[in-house]
């Protein structure tokens, strides 16, 4: 009767599970909102400005930016669509509802 086990070392253990790794310098839901939305403006360079804007500005505004952002195919600069509308929203110029 041969039942023994053989020994299985850590690392293969520990190698079957996956960490999580994805968001390891982000620790407030806002800096991953900015994040996301430098990903999606494909303005990487600016992610900082994104974090300041998350931070300070409601949310609504910035929804509404976006939205609009997504709406326009053929935009050379998301970002600076974005940072128009943006500055439109917070002037009061345009209503939320209007695009």
């Amino acid at each position: 009767m041969q039942n023994k086990k053989q020994l299985t070392s850590v690392g293969d253990i520990l190698g079957k599970y996956k960490l999580d790794d994805k968001n390891k310098t982000v620790s407030r839901e806002f800096q991953l909102y900015a994040y996301d939305l430098a990903v999606e403006l494909n303005d990487l360079e600016h992610k900082s400005l994104y974090m300041r804007l998350a931070k300070n500005t409601p949310r609504g505004l910035m929804e509404a930016s976006r939205s609009f952002v997504k709406d326009a195919a053929n935009a050379r600069s998301k970002g600076r669509l974005f940072m128009w509308k943006l500055a439109q929203l917070k002037a009061g110029k345009i209503s939320t509802n209007d695009k």
